[in-house]
Protein backbone atom coordinates (compact mmCIF):
# COMPACT_ATOMS: atom_id res chain seq x y z
CA UNK A 1 0.00 0.00 0.00
CA UNK A 2 2.82 2.41 0.83
CA UNK A 3 4.23 2.32 -2.71
CA UNK A 4 0.78 2.96 -4.16
CA UNK A 5 0.39 6.04 -1.96
CA UNK A 6 3.72 7.66 -2.89
CA UNK A 7 2.30 9.53 -5.95
CA UNK A 8 -0.53 10.83 -3.77
CA UNK A 9 1.91 12.10 -1.16
CA UNK A 10 4.04 13.78 -3.82
CA UNK A 11 1.01 15.59 -5.19
CA UNK A 12 -0.17 16.50 -1.70
CA UNK A 13 3.26 17.97 -0.95
CA UNK A 14 2.53 20.73 -3.46
CA UNK A 15 -0.72 21.54 -1.65
CA UNK A 16 1.12 21.28 1.67
CA UNK A 17 2.55 24.76 1.18
CA UNK A 18 -0.96 26.12 1.75
CA UNK A 19 -3.03 23.30 3.21
CA UNK A 20 -0.41 21.31 5.09
CA UNK A 21 -1.99 21.40 8.57
CA UNK A 22 -5.48 20.62 7.23
CA UNK A 23 -4.20 17.72 5.13
CA UNK A 24 -2.30 16.25 8.09
CA UNK A 25 -5.38 16.41 10.32
CA UNK A 26 -7.54 14.79 7.64
CA UNK A 27 -5.19 11.95 6.69
CA UNK A 28 -4.24 11.16 10.29
CA UNK A 29 -7.94 11.01 11.18
CA UNK A 30 -8.37 8.51 8.32
CA UNK A 31 -5.31 6.55 9.51
CA UNK A 32 -6.58 6.42 13.09
CA UNK A 33 -10.07 5.25 12.10
CA UNK A 34 -10.99 1.84 10.68
CA UNK A 35 -9.69 2.69 7.18
CA UNK A 36 -6.20 1.18 6.60
CA UNK A 37 -3.80 4.02 5.85
CA UNK A 38 -0.14 4.11 6.99
CA UNK A 39 0.73 7.07 9.20
CA UNK A 40 4.33 6.93 7.95
CA UNK A 41 3.32 8.42 4.61
CA UNK A 42 1.76 11.41 6.37
CA UNK A 43 3.89 12.40 9.36
CA UNK A 44 7.37 11.60 8.02
CA UNK A 45 6.82 13.82 4.94
CA UNK A 46 5.25 16.49 7.20
CA UNK A 47 8.39 16.58 9.34
CA UNK A 48 10.53 16.54 6.21
CA UNK A 49 8.66 19.51 4.76
CA UNK A 50 8.86 21.38 8.08
CA UNK A 51 12.64 21.11 8.04
CA UNK A 52 12.75 22.51 4.50
CA UNK A 53 10.36 25.38 5.22
CA UNK A 54 7.62 23.88 3.06
CA UNK A 55 5.11 23.10 5.82
CA UNK A 56 3.24 26.06 7.31
CA UNK A 57 5.45 28.70 5.62
CA UNK A 58 6.14 31.85 7.59
CA UNK A 59 7.27 30.02 10.69
CA UNK A 60 10.67 28.65 11.63
CA UNK A 61 11.40 24.99 10.84
CA UNK A 62 11.01 24.09 14.52
CA UNK A 63 7.78 26.03 14.74
CA UNK A 64 6.46 24.21 11.67
CA UNK A 65 7.46 20.89 13.27
CA UNK A 66 5.42 21.74 16.37
CA UNK A 67 2.41 22.61 14.18
CA UNK A 68 2.78 19.29 12.32
CA UNK A 69 2.91 17.36 15.61
CA UNK A 70 -0.16 19.13 17.00
CA UNK A 71 -2.13 18.56 13.79
CA UNK A 72 -1.06 14.92 13.55
CA UNK A 73 -2.06 14.25 17.15
CA UNK A 74 -5.37 16.03 16.71
CA UNK A 75 -6.14 13.99 13.60
CA UNK A 76 -5.29 10.77 15.43
CA UNK A 77 -7.64 11.67 18.27
CA UNK A 78 -10.47 12.46 15.86
CA UNK A 79 -10.04 9.12 14.09
CA UNK A 80 -9.97 7.28 17.43
CA UNK A 81 -13.18 9.06 18.45
CA UNK A 82 -14.83 7.78 15.27
CA UNK A 83 -13.96 4.19 16.18
CA UNK A 84 -14.97 4.64 19.81
CA UNK A 85 -18.42 6.05 19.06
CA UNK A 86 -19.09 3.63 16.22
CA UNK A 87 -18.43 0.80 18.67
CA UNK A 88 -20.72 2.40 21.26
CA UNK A 89 -23.55 2.96 18.79
CA UNK A 90 -23.30 -0.19 16.66
CA UNK A 91 -22.37 -2.74 19.32
CA UNK A 92 -20.50 -6.04 19.25
CA UNK A 93 -22.96 -8.19 17.21
CA UNK A 94 -23.04 -5.70 14.34
CA UNK A 95 -19.26 -5.27 14.22
CA UNK A 96 -18.55 -9.00 14.25
CA UNK A 97 -21.14 -9.65 11.56
CA UNK A 98 -20.57 -6.70 9.24
CA UNK A 99 -17.23 -5.22 10.27
CA UNK A 100 -15.28 -7.20 7.67
CA UNK A 101 -16.94 -5.11 4.97
CA UNK A 102 -15.59 -1.93 6.61
CA UNK A 103 -11.95 -3.01 7.11
CA UNK A 104 -12.63 -4.47 10.58
CA UNK A 105 -12.14 -8.25 10.17
CA UNK A 106 -13.31 -10.45 13.08
CA UNK A 107 -9.83 -11.83 13.81
CA UNK A 108 -8.31 -8.39 14.35
CA UNK A 109 -11.31 -7.27 16.37
CA UNK A 110 -11.05 -10.36 18.57
CA UNK A 111 -7.33 -9.75 19.06
CA UNK A 112 -7.95 -6.14 20.03
CA UNK A 113 -10.64 -7.17 22.50
CA UNK A 114 -8.38 -9.80 24.06
CA UNK A 115 -5.60 -7.25 24.55
CA UNK A 116 -8.00 -4.70 26.01
CA UNK A 117 -9.49 -7.24 28.45
CA UNK A 118 -6.04 -8.40 29.52
CA UNK A 119 -4.36 -5.05 30.01
CA UNK A 120 -7.26 -2.68 30.56
CA UNK A 121 -7.21 1.03 29.91
CA UNK A 122 -3.43 1.20 29.52
CA UNK A 123 -3.71 -0.96 26.37
CA UNK A 124 -5.26 2.09 24.71
CA UNK A 125 -1.95 3.88 25.27
CA UNK A 126 0.56 1.14 24.48
CA UNK A 127 -1.27 -0.21 21.43
CA UNK A 128 -1.19 3.20 19.74
CA UNK A 129 2.49 2.38 19.11
CA UNK A 130 1.96 -1.13 17.70
CA UNK A 131 1.47 -1.47 13.92
CA UNK A 132 -1.88 -2.85 12.69
CA UNK A 133 -3.50 -3.06 16.13
CA UNK A 134 -3.30 0.68 16.84
CA UNK A 135 -6.22 1.43 14.51
CA UNK A 136 -8.44 -1.18 16.17
CA UNK A 137 -7.77 -0.69 19.89
CA UNK A 138 -10.30 2.16 20.09
CA UNK A 139 -13.12 -0.23 19.14
CA UNK A 140 -12.94 -2.51 22.22
CA UNK A 141 -12.60 0.64 24.33
CA UNK A 142 -15.95 1.76 22.93
CA UNK A 143 -17.52 -1.67 23.34
CA UNK A 144 -16.42 -1.70 26.98
CA UNK A 145 -17.76 1.86 27.48
CA UNK A 146 -14.36 2.98 28.72
CA UNK A 147 -14.57 6.29 30.55
CA UNK A 148 -14.33 8.88 27.77
CA UNK A 149 -11.97 11.14 29.69
CA UNK A 150 -9.54 8.29 30.32
CA UNK A 151 -9.90 7.15 26.73
CA UNK A 152 -8.98 10.63 25.51
CA UNK A 153 -6.02 10.85 27.89
CA UNK A 154 -4.47 7.50 26.95
CA UNK A 155 -5.18 7.93 23.24
CA UNK A 156 -3.64 11.39 23.19
CA UNK A 157 -0.55 10.17 25.04
CA UNK A 158 0.02 7.16 22.78
CA UNK A 159 -0.85 8.91 19.52
CA UNK A 160 1.22 11.95 20.50
CA UNK A 161 4.35 9.86 21.07
CA UNK A 162 3.89 8.05 17.76
CA UNK A 163 3.34 11.32 15.87
CA UNK A 164 6.41 12.88 17.50
CA UNK A 165 8.59 9.92 16.52
CA UNK A 166 7.47 10.04 12.88
CA UNK A 167 7.63 13.83 12.60
CA UNK A 168 11.07 14.12 14.19
CA UNK A 169 12.34 11.32 11.96
CA UNK A 170 11.14 13.20 8.88
CA UNK A 171 12.57 16.44 10.27
CA UNK A 172 15.94 14.77 10.74
CA UNK A 173 15.94 13.55 7.13
CA UNK A 174 14.93 17.00 5.90
CA UNK A 175 17.67 18.68 7.91
CA UNK A 176 20.38 16.40 6.55
CA UNK A 177 19.51 16.11 2.88
CA UNK A 178 18.03 18.30 0.19
CA UNK A 179 17.77 15.76 -2.61
CA UNK A 180 15.86 12.81 -1.08
CA UNK A 181 12.66 11.90 -2.92
CA UNK A 182 9.44 11.28 -1.04
CA UNK A 183 9.58 7.62 -2.01
CA UNK A 184 13.08 7.23 -0.52
CA UNK A 185 12.04 9.27 2.49
CA UNK A 186 9.07 7.06 3.35
CA UNK A 187 10.95 3.82 2.70
CA UNK A 188 13.95 4.81 4.81
CA UNK A 189 11.58 5.91 7.55
CA UNK A 190 9.81 2.53 7.45
CA UNK A 191 13.13 0.68 7.64
CA UNK A 192 14.13 2.74 10.67
CA UNK A 193 10.82 2.05 12.41
CA UNK A 194 11.00 -1.66 11.60
CA UNK A 195 14.49 -1.88 13.11
CA UNK A 196 13.53 0.05 16.25
CA UNK A 197 9.87 -0.83 16.87
CA UNK A 198 10.81 -3.14 19.76
CA UNK A 199 12.52 -0.25 21.57
CA UNK A 200 9.54 2.00 20.94
CA UNK A 201 7.15 -0.55 22.41
CA UNK A 202 9.46 -1.20 25.40
CA UNK A 203 9.55 2.52 26.06
CA UNK A 204 5.76 2.69 25.96
CA UNK A 205 5.48 -0.28 28.34
CA UNK A 206 7.94 1.39 30.71
CA UNK A 207 5.87 4.59 30.69
CA UNK A 208 2.69 2.59 31.30
CA UNK A 209 4.34 0.77 34.21
CA UNK A 210 5.49 4.08 35.66
CA UNK A 211 1.97 5.47 35.35
CA UNK A 212 0.53 2.39 37.09
CA UNK A 213 3.08 2.66 39.91
CA UNK A 214 2.37 6.36 40.47
CA UNK A 215 -1.38 5.69 40.37
CA UNK A 216 -1.06 2.97 43.02
CA UNK A 217 1.02 5.27 45.23
CA UNK A 218 -1.59 8.01 44.92
CA UNK A 219 -4.43 5.60 45.73
CA UNK A 220 -2.59 4.26 48.77
CA UNK A 221 -1.78 7.75 50.03
CA UNK A 222 -5.47 8.66 49.73
CA UNK A 223 -6.63 5.84 51.96
CA UNK A 224 -7.46 6.75 55.52
CA UNK A 225 -6.69 4.34 58.37
CA UNK A 226 -9.62 2.62 60.09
Amino acid sequence: MTDALIPLIESMAVLGLTWGPVLVIFFMAVESSFIPFPSEVVMIPAGFMAARGEFFPGTSPWGALVVAIICGTLGSILGAYINYWLAVKLGRPFLYRWGRYFFVPPDKLTRAEDIFRQYGDVATFVCRLIPVIRQFISIPAGLARMDFGRFTFFTTAGAGIWVIILSVLGFWFGSNTKTMSYADLVHQGKFFLHDNVAWIILGAVALAALYWKVQQMVLKSGKTPN
